[in-house]
């Protein structure tokens, strides 16, 4: 799976304005799988070693190799997401 959603672990409580279900929500609605990490709310070092940021939520995309093998397949936008592939 392409993309990690790393949210906090508040994310069952599912109310709209949270910035967590947001981005969950716009995921579903564009289609696009993610695995779903929950996050400590107290203890953030991984969530700012992951992103520099102390928030949630925050999107990981896949690794290096896995990442190099889409591009020279010429399949960098597929499943991506990428607003800017669409119309």
């Amino acid at each position: 799976m392409p993309v990690k959603l790393h949210t906090c672990s508040l994310t069952w409580i599912k109310l709209p304005a949270h910035p967590c279900t947001r981005v969950q929500k716009a995921l579903e609605d564009e289609g696009i799988e993610y695995e779903l990490v929950k996050g400590s709310l107290r203890d953030r070092s991984e969530i700012r070693e992951l992103s520099g940021q102390s928030k949630y939520p925050a999107i990981e995309f896949e690794e290096s190799k896995d990442m190099a093998a889409r591009i020279r397949a010429g399949k960098l936008f597929d499943e991506a997401g990428d607003a800017s592939t669409r119309t």
